[in-house]
């Protein structure tokens, strides 16, 4: 009985010892203050970066979902969950500001590109206005005088959006632009080759 009596108080001495082995390291388990301040960091970063709110909206959103994730965990004392999380949020900003800058890059090339094609349809149409006037042709010249200088009007304003460096409005204008001028010279394309043929 005495061995009986020995061997529990054993058991109960080891199930002590690890009890009061998990309460020492959960009490000193700390918060990973210095994951969690750089996770801030680069959340912060990320949200006061222009491109990002334009190109990368989604990849920020992942990475704030993580930071209010690791805010959570941490409260709850979760510290390795936080810790986790913290590099999640950190990783998730630093992806938000590539992809922007990847994407700006890529909109300021097309937008280039809408330009550089609208100025090409401005002097054609100019041209093809000038030659439609000198040849006489009948047509509404005042609808078409109007038309082409909404088109120049809408034009500016692609270059204006150029200026200020917004490239979804410089391809948006651009392509309406681009549209009214093609619209122009479709009609005196058209007046043209009615003329030709009666000849």
């Amino acid at each position: 009985m005495n061995m009986k009596a020995n061997r529990v108080w054993m058991i109960a001495a080891g199930v002590i010892a690890a009890l009061a082995a998990s309460i020492l390291i959960t009490a000193c388990a700390k918060p990973p203050t210095e994951e969690m301040e750089a996770a801030r960091t680069a959340v912060t970063r990320a949200e006061n970066d222009p491109d990002v709110v334009v190109y990368a909206v989604s990849a920020l959103a992942r990475a704030r979902e993580a930071l209010s994730n690791m805010e959570a965990e941490a409260q709850a004392k979760r510290y390795d969950t936080a810790r986790s999380y913290a590099a999640e949020a950190q990783t998730g900003a630093e992806k938000a500001i590539n992809d922007a800058r990847t994407q700006a890059a890529r909109a300021k090339d097309d937008s280039a590109n809408a330009l550089a094609a609208l100025r090409n349809a401005v002097g054609e149409t100019d041209s093809t206005i000038a030659q439609g006037k000198k040849n006489k042709l009948t047509l509404d010249w005042n609808e078409i005088d109007r038309d082409y200088q909404d088109a120049q009007g809408v034009a500016g304003e692609a270059e204006a959006a150029a200026a200020a460096n917004r490239y979804r409005d410089v391809v948006e204008r651009a392509n309406t632009a681009r549209t009214t001028l093609s619209a122009i010279n479709a009609r005196i394309s058209g007046a043209s080759l009615a003329v030709t043929r009666k000849k």
